[in-house]
């Protein structure tokens, strides 16, 4: 549906006292309100409101009530939005990623693709994880080294998000790997980009919360485990994450701010495990144990 913004400038303190307004008696209608100044310093600021185009006569009738003034006295302009995906657009000045022997690009990047590396397509979407994040790079990096010293016979991508590190793992070892999410949203995509790179044969994806799916059990334990997640649940996650790694299997640990390092390590520690390596990128770090 197409969607118009209506706008108007004022003084510094009119237009906040406007905005204030606006901003709670439109609250429950659920349309979005703006306040930005027009440039650096000139104490002129412009209020916006963005409303599907249909909803604009009877939100103007609204805002002239709420002012107490003739609708036809009202200053506010009219323009509209352009129906635009602003994720992808964000995304569309960023060059492909290489890390280790892997490039992750988008579709009108596959030259980026030379010979010897591993190209990983992966859009824009709904699922998180493009490449361009130190957490990722990290991770892909320290795949790659990983598996040119052993091939995994059972991998699992933990938190798999658009699953580029399970179709990183399946390209390159050319062996199953489970991808799970907490979000059914994730692991849509996930499957779909799992189709798109050509090995949905090898990456099956699932949504489960946690440990206790069924597919852990079916396809574990796990040569190979990569989560991608946070410190704060990889460390309430330790113990259930080493019940599932096969014996001298590898964990590849990020989403780690270098400051959390200790702590994480310290709780894998304790649930058996020892530390090997650590890639640090853009103050995350990427860890490996086994």
């Amino acid at each position: 549906m197409p969607q118009t913004r209506l706008y108007l400038t004022a003084p510094g303190t009119e237009a906040e006292r406007l905005f204030e307004a606006i901003e709670s008696t439109l609250e429950d209608d659920g349309v979005p309100a703006a306040i930005a100044e027009t440039f650096h310093d000139s104490g002129i600021f412009e209020v916006s409101l963005y409303a599907e185009a249909e909803d604009v006569p009877g939100l103007r009738a609204k805002i002239a009530a709420l002012l107490d003034i003739a609708e036809d006295a009202l200053d506010f302009a009219e323009e509209p939005v352009p129906d635009i995906d602003w994720v992808t657009k964000s995304l569309e000045g960023l060059g492909a990623v290489r890390a280790g022997r892997f490039v992750v690009h988008g579709g009108h990047q596959r030259s980026a693709v030379t010979p010897g590396r591993i190209g990983i397509q992966i859009e824009a979407g709904q699922a998180f994880g493009t490449g361009h994040h130190g957490t990722t790079s990290g991770c892909l990096i320290m795949l790659d080294r990983l598996i040119a010293r052993r091939r995994p016979a059972r991998s699992l991508d933990l938190g798999a998000g658009s699953a580029v590190l399970a179709i990183a793992i399946a390209k390159r070892a050319r062996t199953p790997v489970l991808a799970t999410d907490i979000d059914p949203v994730a692991t849509r995509v996930a499957d779909a980009n799992a189709r798109l790179n050509g090995v949905a044969g090898l990456v099956r994806c699932v949504t489960a919360s946690g440990l206790a799916h069924r597919a852990f059990a079916e396809r574990g334990p796990f040569d190979l485990i990569v989560a991608n997640i946070l410190a704060r649940p990889l460390m309430v996650m330790a113990p259930a994450i080493a019940r599932h790694l096969a014996p001298g299997g590898d964990l590849v640990l990020s989403g780690i701010l270098t400051r959390q390092r200790r702590k994480v390590l310290a709780a894998y520690r304790q649930a058996g495990l020892r530390h090997c390596r650590t890639i640090e990128r853009d103050g995350w770090v990427t860890l490996h144990l086994r």
